[in-house]
């Protein structure tokens, strides 16, 4: 299968623990995961923030006071896919121990998850919709040789 070209920024900020998450993420890992869910070519950047910085851009632009794990910066879809992506290292990290994953296997689920609302896949409109992206995601996953993500 051929994969759609990126063109990918990954920028870290500077925090406590930076450097767990930097292993996790490996530049040719976070292309193949995000080239993996792309119908088309994009530029995408990938930006890993602390607490403070998730939190102060959910408030912003979602109007939710709270660090959550990944938000979508959708720009455009054509000619080519161009958005950020940007995780909250802590968020991810509670959220990999919580659910017994591997800190890589969650950066995974959650570029690939990012990547699908940069498209405009979106699981809040309906239960269908929900459905429909997960079963996309866990196809995507256990393609890269992930488990299911949503599996209990």
């Amino acid at each position: 299968m051929a994969l759609n070209q990126l063109n990918l920024s990954l920028q870290f900020a500077r925090f406590a623990g930076v450097q767990a998450h930097r292993d996790a993420l490996p530049r040719h890992a976070v292309a193949r995961w995000i080239r993996h869910a792309l119908a088309t070519d994009a530029e995408i950047t990938v930006r890993i923030v602390d607490a403070d910085e998730g939190q102060a851009l959910n408030r912003e632009y979602r109007q939710k006071d709270y660090a959550t794990n990944v938000l979508t910066f959708d720009y455009a879809q054509e000619p080519v896919v161009a958005a950020d992506l940007v995780l909250c290292a802590p968020v991810v990290e509670r959220e990999a121990r919580e659910q017994n994953k591997d800190l890589r296997e969650h950066y995974a689920h959650l570029l690939v998850h990012g990547t699908l609302h940069a498209q405009g896949w979106d699981h809040e409109t309906s239960a269908e919709d929900a459905d429909e992206m997960e079963a996309y995601e866990t196809a995507i996953l256990q393609e890269l040789g992930f488990p299911d993500p949503y599996a209990d």
